[in-house]
């Protein structure tokens, strides 16, 4: 198992990476999951917009890509975030950076399980999900 976080063409360093690292494994075991590698790659706006352009298809910002390589029960893949727009949507939903990144952190990891935002109803469980983990997060 192995949880990285790095970062692409900005410079930023994640607070407390280890009390996150505690949390996805929390996270997995509440899940019925096993974690195996979790690249986070924190970035820019324009670097993250390139991606999207590139492996998507999409040309616009975003705040979260997560590629899935999850198999067999065990979770792993590469969730790029862009702290350009964690920053903009922590002033956009009046909470803090920090809040707003663990969030998008837990909702790129609910994603390498399989849950979706397509709908409605699938909004609002993943939504539910994020706070049950933010939660989870507070009291380690």
């Amino acid at each position: 198992m192995a949880v990285s976080f790095n970062q692409e063409d900005i410079s930023f360093k994640l607070k407390n990476s280890i009390k996150f690292k505690q949390l996805l494994n929390k996270l997995a075991v509440s899940e019925n999951r096993k974690l195996a590698d979790i690249n986070y790659v924190f970035c820019s706006d324009n670097y993250l917009l390139e991606i999207n352009k590139k492996y998507l298809n999409h040309n616009y910002f975003t705040d979260v890509i997560t590629f899935d390589y999850s198999e067999n029960n065990k979770i792993s893949g590469d969730i790029f975030i862009s702290i350009d727009t964690i920053n903009d949507n922590a002033k956009r939903f009046e909470t803090d950076s920090t809040t707003e990144l663990h969030r998008v952190m837990i909702h790129g990891a609910l994603h390498l399980i399989g849950y979706n935002d397509k709908s409605n109803e699938d909004k609002k469980l993943m939504t539910q999900k994020e706070d049950f983990y933010l939660n989870v997060l507070d009291n380690i």
